[in-house]
């Protein structure tokens, strides 16, 4: 397959590409190097560098360097025959090229002396003017330094996690903060970049810790009656204190993970009631085609939304009914399937069809969600609010009067999930819509800055489930077998430590890291 970059990237793509096959496949080795007339005495490739800030033109774009080198190719590429600039100082030098002396830019420099850097490493970082062939020059410059070669994926944080910097729940923290689209999703990143989840688990770590010590010390010591009475039972209770938090924190609805990936509502209904034109309204484009022909959308059509800063996947599918058309009848699976799969359900119905009498128009209404609804959730009497919106479109079309007469008697009905009048044509009821929609996808999301932190990732989930069960394990044969309790509580342990990277990291580094961007 061939891959057709940009011309503006090309230039940076040869230059990184060039250096990083220079530089693989050679042993480590020494040599004794200069630049200016400094020597250089490292180890081949182990100083990495990359483009930092966002591709494409910008006003000014960030290069860094971490690793033994950083201080030499400063002292190169800067022009600095003596001491190195102080410390997280900005100093304004002529970037140069160290093989053929041109000035390749004019722009700031700043150097982070290891320990106190990012990674952990001596760093450097160009603040260069952002134009392509500026860029392009500066990597490749800094490939030209013996001991330098450019970064791969995430490697940046990888070197910061293994030098203590982050610990693998701040790791993912900022690749959420990165990827955050939203403000409830940066807030959530920050949250865990800020170390709170981290430091929930190494509690709980630490708790177990002290439970094995104990288990392990009643075996090895407890018949020479070194062990003081009720060690054990001091070990019970924080298994069962533990347990108890741990299964809290699990029962969360997924609220984390939800607000992470986004929110997915569903648009459905009957052909012709107007999904599309709802889908088109809220992401205020033509999403989907709109046409008075029954049955135009065929497929899931899908769309990103913010809704008052909380992520929306929004997908308008195709009108619920029996049709004799093979294409047609795909698209109604398919919308089925999507409404099983998702977490909110805007069920969209032309108020026109409504009986008059509200009694009978209730009835429609839920007769209608059960055309919609799942067969194997299909409830006797009221309906999940939580999962449910009912949307009654096409408001223009009724007199004013017939629509707060529908309006008031609807919602003295028990049995019927919340609804609002709205009319895509015009907007009307469209705000009152929109503040019903963000009041639940907020409560589906939770408020990221209040109450504990609430779990983001999947794999926390399964670890956090595994070390639940282990701790049943303890509890099954405390007093049949205490070494395979004990070799329960040991099982946990291990299991949280594979969230936060103490134990067992080293199979899911490559996962969480292969999603940086290069530079970060």
């Amino acid at each position: 397959m061939i891959i057709m970059l940009p011309s503006v990237y090309r230039g940076i793509w040869r230059a990184a590409v060039h250096t990083l096959r220079t530089s693989r496949g050679n042993p480590p080795r020494r040599f004794l190097s200069s630049c200016d007339g400094l020597p250089v005495g490292l180890a081949d490739a182990e100083t990495i560098f990359a483009l930092s800030s966002g591709h494409g033109r910008c006003g000014v774009a960030v290069v860094r360097a971490s690793g033994p080198a950083s201080a030499t190719v400063l002292r190169c590429m800067a022009g600095l025959t003596r001491s190195l600039p102080p410390p997280r100082t900005a100093l304004l030098r002529s970037i140069i090229d160290p093989q053929s002396k041109e000035v390749l830019d004019r722009g700031l420099v700043l150097w982070f002396p290891a320990p106190h850097s990012f990674t952990g490493e001596d760093c450097v970082e160009f603040h260069i003017h952002g134009g392509p062939a500026v860029i392009t020059a500066v990597l490749q410059a800094l490939g030209s330094v013996a001991g330098m070669r450019p970064a791969e994926a995430g490697e940046f944080t990888r070197r910061a996690f293994q030098a203590g910097k982050l610990g693998l729940t701040e790791v993912e923290g900022l690749g959420d903060l990165i990827h955050a689209e939203t403000e409830a999703q940066r807030r959530q990143a920050l949250r865990q970049m800020s170390g709170e989840l981290g430091r929930l688990y190494q509690d709980w770590s630490y708790r177990l810790k002290r439970c094995l010590a104990h288990v392990e010390a009643f075996i090895d010591f407890s018949e020479d009656e070194l062990i003081e009475d009720g060690v054990l039972n001091h070990v019970d209770r924080s298994v069962c204190d533990l347990q108890a938090e741990i299964e809290r924190h699990l029962k969360d609805e997924r609220r984390g993970e939800r607000l992470r990936s986004g929110v997915h509502v569903v648009i459905a209904g009957a052909t012709n009631a107007g999904k599309s034109s709802l889908l088109n309204t809220l992401c205020q484009r033509p999403a989907a085609i709109v046409s008075p022909i029954a049955g135009t959308t065929r497929d899931v059509v899908e769309t990103a939304l913010d809704i008052g800063g909380f992520p929306v996947l929004l997908s308008d599918t195709a009108g619920l009914r029996e049709s004799p058309d093979l294409v047609e009848k795909e698209g109604v699976r398919r919308a089925r399937e999507r409404v099983e799969q998702a977490d909110l359900t805007l069920v969209v119905v032309d108020c026109t069809n409504l009986p008059s009498d509200a009694q009978q128009a209730a009835a429609f209404l839920q007769e209608h969600l059960r055309s919609v609804l799942p067969s194997q959730e299909q409830p006797e009497t009221v309906f999940p609010a939580n999962r449910f919106l009912l949307v009654l479109n096409k408001t223009d079309l009724l007199p004013q009067e017939q629509r707060q007469k529908l309006d008031g008697e609807l919602r003295q009905v028990s049995g019927l999930p919340p609804f609002c009048l709205i009319s895509c044509h015009n907007n009307e009821g469209l705000q009152d819509f929109l503040t019903v929609l963000h009041s639940r996808v907020k409560t589906l999301c939770g408020d990221p800055l209040s109450g504990a932190p609430t779990l983001t990732q999947a794999r926390h989930r399964a670890h956090l489930q595994q070390c639940f069960a282990a701790l049943a394990q303890y509890q099954r044969y405390r007093d049949i077998d205490l070494a395979l309790a004990a070799e329960g509580v040991r099982l946990a342990l291990t299991s949280l430590g594979r969230i936060t990277g103490r134990v067992g990291a080293e199979e899911i580094l490559d996962i969480i890291f292969k999603d940086f961007c290069i530079g970060k």
